[in-house]
């Protein structure tokens, strides 16, 4: 019998309210054992929470109870809103232990149960750890969508309509003399992979967009020593997070802060100044620039009056920044009567702006916004957000490709590719039947009738 699992489901304590957390096979018999019954199925009732040996009041609290499988995790499952002192928590959580087979909860155990049961998909597990994790609007809407189940659905929608391709194509060549089956679906099967396939890779280009917007855009500030770097970002932060001096070279390593624009969430990354040195920590200071740079969505090179680049805009940019990694110029220290209008002519980016106060900040603040905005496009469509759906939708292509384009081959072997192409999609869901393919088979054509 599986274990029955329980944990504090509320965070830290103290606190006014603490929830404590049981799911499995046990669930009703501890609460019956410290409550007197079980209320009924999702209805909170006021009870005294008792020791179950000694019966002595160990709080008093909202009891609710949810009967498997229609719960969160699919078992039995019940949560006790007691006082978030931590004695009291602290105690409750003693005396569930003493109960046989009974244990605390590993981290995220009750979602892994959740999954387990069939109540959650892989998609739908990490939407809600995007959830928790969320710290922007728009972050908060996608994982919303996420957690619903809508990528989910997309997946097992693409899957569902390989499994009955490759049903199609078995029945054409193995149940041919059949008057049950449809002449010449080849044909048509292959058309339909090949607009799927095309599907498929809109979606893997768009959701690059996903990505970004579950781990923020990535931007990296650049610059010569003493060029405002330092002083823009704790500007932008609005608190002294980077040090200040005129001493050059102070910047040895990143130093990151995350920010809020319109919901669209940004990391903003300042780096050690760019120069030729002889310090052997200072060179790593700037290798590790360079190389942050590589990596991000937009370099931001800061510029003062009279410096490297107050003439040409990309002098002492690293040639190897130039190409591939958008890159806009940043003039600092900018005097405020005197600020320009953001000049977007051109294929670099120029803005002035000043460390002073906030209206100084203004114009990279709305370019920034707007390069969020335009970068991390979200629209109703759900997009994957992970690494791991991106690998799994390069393999389902992987699959489909020959699959529509090797037309010289047997259809067993393409078959064979669209099955490949369907356990890729699976896999981002976790849900894998081998016994998919023969269900359509019988339930469509209705072979033997």
């Amino acid at each position: 019998m599986a274990s029955t699992i329980f944990a504090l489901s509320s965070g830290a304590v103290p606190s006014g309210v603490a929830v404590v957390r049981l799911s499995g096979p046990q669930t009703s018999k501890i609460i019956t054992a410290l409550c007197g019954r079980v209320p009924r199925e999702r209805l909170a009732v006021l009870s005294k929470i008792r020791h179950p040996e000694l019966g002595e009041v160990l709080d008093e609290g909202l009891i609710l109870f949810f009967k498997g499988p229609r719960s969160f995790t699919g078992e039995d499952v019940a949560e006790l809103q007691c006082h978030g002192g931590r004695a009291v928590v602290g105690k409750l959580l003693e005396v569930l232990g003493s109960f046989e087979n009974t244990r605390p909860a590993e981290p995220g155990e009750f979602t892994r149960r959740a999954f387990d049961h069939g109540r959650m998909d892989l998609t739908e597990v990490e939407g809600l750890a995007d959830l928790i994790a969320a710290e922007t609007e728009i972050q908060r809407k996608q994982a919303v969508r996420q957690m619903g189940g809508a990528l989910g659905k997309l997946y097992e929608d693409w899957r569902k309509r390989l499994i009955h391709m490759r049903a199609m194509i078995e029945a054409d060549f193995d149940f041919a003399d059949e008057e049950d089956v449809p002449g010449s679906v080849a044909d048509e099967v292959w058309s339909d992979a090949a607009a799927l396939h095309d599907e498929i890779s809109a979606h893997l280009q768009r959701s690059r967009s996903g990505e970004r917007l579950r781990s923020g855009l990535q931007v990296v500030l650049m610059g010569a020593p003493n060029a405002g770097k330092s002083s823009l970002l704790n500007a932008i932060a609005g608190r002294d997070v980077a040090i200040v001096t005129e001493e050059a070279g102070t910047t040895r390593d990143a130093i990151e802060v995350h920010l809020d624009l319109g919901g669209y969430p940004l990391t903003l990354v300042d780096t050690a100044g760019i120069r030729d040195t002889d310090g052997r920590i200072e060179k790593e200071g700037i290798r590790r620039a360079k190389a942050r740079a590589q990596e991000a969505d937009l370099v931001l090179w800061a510029v003062e009056p009279g410096g490297i680049g107050a003439d040409d805009p990309v002098a002492g940019l690293p040639a190897e920044l130039r190409d591939g990694v958008p890159h806009w110029v940043v003039h600092t220290k900018a005097d405020l009567e005197t600020l320009p209008k953001q000049d977007s002519s051109g294929t670099i980016k120029q803005i002035s702006c000043s460390n002073q106060n906030e209206a100084g900040t203004r114009s990279l603040f709305e370019a920034l916004a707007n390069f969020a905005e335009e970068t991390i496009s979200f629209g109703e469509a759900p997009l994957a957000t992970r690494e791991r759906h991106r690998v799994y939708l390069s393999e389902c292509l992987k699959g489909l490709a020959p699959a529509v384009e090797s037309t010289h081959l047997p259809s067993e072997l393409r078959a064979e590719d669209l099955r490949r192409a369907a356990d890729a999609l699976g896999r981002i869901t976790g849900r894998i039947d081998v016994e998919d393919l023969l269900d359509v088979i019988f339930r469509d054509f209705c072979i033997g009738k």
